[in-house]
């Protein structure tokens, strides 16, 4: 088995931690590691020349020096950042001319896991059943609230348990649902929440992006024939010309149901992509009041708070209760807990405004 670690992703939504040059993957967000090192720690038994890196090469040199283990082949650098589709089928490319018929696991950089030795347990699982079924395997998690930045995988009929581990048939995938349609299925049941791992083999990925997107296929081919070329010039025209589109819109939205089954984890997981998502992640760290706090503060009459900021500056708050209070050197964020899903808005604004933008 092959795992790619997905470490391209920007990092808007825990603006101002993350930022454009440095996302959330390359920061210290739980912990004492960022959250690369983390994703690489799970892989710490695994055979270095089985670990991939994926990403972007303006953050080549940081990963490289977070995971200095991996070899420099096995970093896959996108030529442009288009989204996962493009992505995850130049992987599939560069992986297809040696191990066409193994198992790759696309794994993100950024996700907290409480329990990774149940995490592997579903992986091996995985892996087995994708070389004796010949199907797409994608492991959903059991949602606890109406997420509307997740992706909703509708699970049919038990197909098989093995080890307390259950695989249900896929019967529909909703990437991003609106709130009230996230309330719904949240109450529905058999809605999970879509974690991204996806696993195929790459022959099996790139006859999926034939059926079902192949002028990204046809894009991303010419791209990785360019890089072969070195044509800079060449690559720089089809990614002018690309659309940015993630694997979900593009391939599981449409793909037959009976081409994947879907592993429901049983091990403690966030996308840690968002500022409430953030908190639930860490509350074995709160305090009596219920903050959370990642700064120098302090406070009279605060309950309920995530707290950060940068040491040697003091924050102070009274009277406050369930906000989300992030204070940088060029940058500060206040905003209620239950709004921190809404900050794309915001990044939307300051994109729009020249003399905001900078702190991107």
């Amino acid at each position: 088995m092959k795992i790619v670690i997905m470490a391209g992703g920007g990092g808007t939504r825990l603006w101002p931690l993350s930022r454009r040059e440095k996302p959330k993957q390359f920061c210290k967000i739980i912990g004492d590691k960022t959250l690369l090192e983390q994703t690489l720690d799970r892989f710490a038994d695994f055979d270095k020349k089985n670990i991939y890196v994926a990403l972007g090469k303006q953050h080549l040199v940081s990963a490289k020096s977070l995971a200095g283990q991996i070899a420099d082949e096995n970093f896959l650098v996108e030529p442009c950042k288009k989204d996962t589709a493009p992505a995850m089928a130049y992987v599939c490319l560069n992986l297809m001319e040696k191990y066409p018929d193994e198992t790759v696991a696309f794994i993100p950089s950024d996700h907290f896991i409480g329990d990774t030795e149940k995490f592997l347990k579903i992986l091996k699982i995985s892996d087995d059943l994708v070389q004796s079924t010949g199907k797409l395997l994608d492991i959903a998690v059991s949602p606890n609230f109406p997420s509307t930045v997740l992706g909703y995988t509708k699970i049919g009929r038990l197909y098989q348990e093995k080890d307390n581990v259950e695989i249900f048939e896929f019967a529909d995938h909703t990437e991003k649902p609106d709130f009230d349609t996230a309330k719904k299925y949240l109450a529905e049941g058999s809605y999970l929440w879509h974690a991204s791992y996806y696993m195929w083999t790459p022959r099996k990925f790139i006859e999926a992006f034939k059926k079902y997107a192949p002028d990204i296929l046809k894009n991303v081919e010419e791209i990785h024939r360019a890089v072969k070329a070195s044509d800079e010039n060449k690559i720089e025209e089809v990614c002018s010309l690309m659309k940015s589109v993630s694997i979900d819109y593009a391939i599981t939205e449409k793909i037959e149901t009976a081409d994947v089954l879907i592993v429901k984890a049983n091990f403690p997981w966030s996308d840690i992509g968002a500022f409430d998502v953030l908190y639930d992640a860490q509350k074995s760290q709160v305090d009596e009041n219920g903050n959370l706090v990642k700064a120098d503060w302090v406070g009279d009459d605060t309950s309920g708070c995530l707290i950060a900021g940068e040491k040697g500056k003091v924050i102070a708050t009274i009277g406050l209760d369930d906000l989300v209070i992030v204070d940088t050197k060029d940058a500060l964020l206040v905003c209620k807990k239950g709004y921190a899903q809404g900050l794309k808005d915001i990044i939307e604004k300051l994109k729009n405004n020249d003399d905001y933008k900078k702190v991107l």
